[in-house]
């Protein structure tokens, strides 16, 4: 993000693909860091606090499940807090262009990012951002997720422009699994832990390929649908 890129946040389950979901329908939402400022800033702009999946409906209306904003009312602002995605937007308010991208708008983002990259002379950083375990493991709290990688693949094999090894190694494993997507969204680490909590559906959702054509776009402190 230091380098001035433009930047794709990649946060399969559950971030990306809620936030994709919420913008779709015409909510917005603020990204927060840490659960500390939720509060405040929802105070701020008059929004809503994603609460935990468990906490729905008792608590909140919202959470990270994308099918809690499956109908929510255009207008609609949400404050969600994630250790990856959330963090990752919040801190990278500071690229010129910001978005947000999942399977379920893969080639919709790179659209976005292919336009830009033909208009200006800037470069795409996609940020995969990986799943934190529950317990710390010797090798540290993050872990790789393969369906953020296969979320950056889909959104790299949309654009023809030059490509690092490394996205077109990535594009080409979402060309090889294109076709067992649902099966691997579902049975990957990620997605074992949300159907072992009773929320195996958001994870048959994140692997909905391209369901919408709606790219989440960050202006100032919040992401919101991205006009043409």
């Amino acid at each position: 993000m230091e380098r001035g890129d433009i930047t794709v946040i990649v946060d399969t389950l559950s971030f990306s693909s809620a936030v994709a979901t919420a913008v779709h329908h015409g909510a917005v939402v603020y990204p927060c860091a840490t659960t500390d400022g939720l509060a405040a800033l929802a105070a701020r702009y008059g929004a809503e606090v994603a609460v935990r999946r468990h906490e729905v409906p008792a608590q909140g209306r919202f959470s990270l499940s994308p099918l809690t904003y499956v109908g929510v009312a255009p207008g609609t602002a949400i404050v969600i807090a994630s250790p990856n995605g959330a963090v990752c937007s919040a801190y990278g308010r500071g690229a010129p262009h910001l978005f947000v991208g999942g399977l379920n708008n893969a080639r919709a983002v790179a659209a976005a990012v292919a336009s830009l990259l033909d208009a200006t002379d800037l470069s795409v950083t996609l940020v995969a951002c990986g799943e934190r375990w529950k317990a710390p493991t010797e090798d540290g709290a993050l872990r790789f997720a393969v369906e953020d990688y296969l979320a950056a693949g889909a959104i790299l094999s949309h654009l023809s422009h030059s490509r690092s090894p490394e996205a077109r190694a990535c594009a080409a494993s979402f060309v090889g699994a294109r076709d067992d997507l649902g099966q691997l969204i579902e049975d990957c680490a990620s997605g074992r832990e949300l159907r072992a909590m009773g929320y195996g559906a958001d994870a048959v959702h994140a692997a909905m390929l391209d369901c919408y054509d709606t790219v989440p776009v960050m202006r100032g402190e919040r992401l919101e649908r991205l006009h043409p």
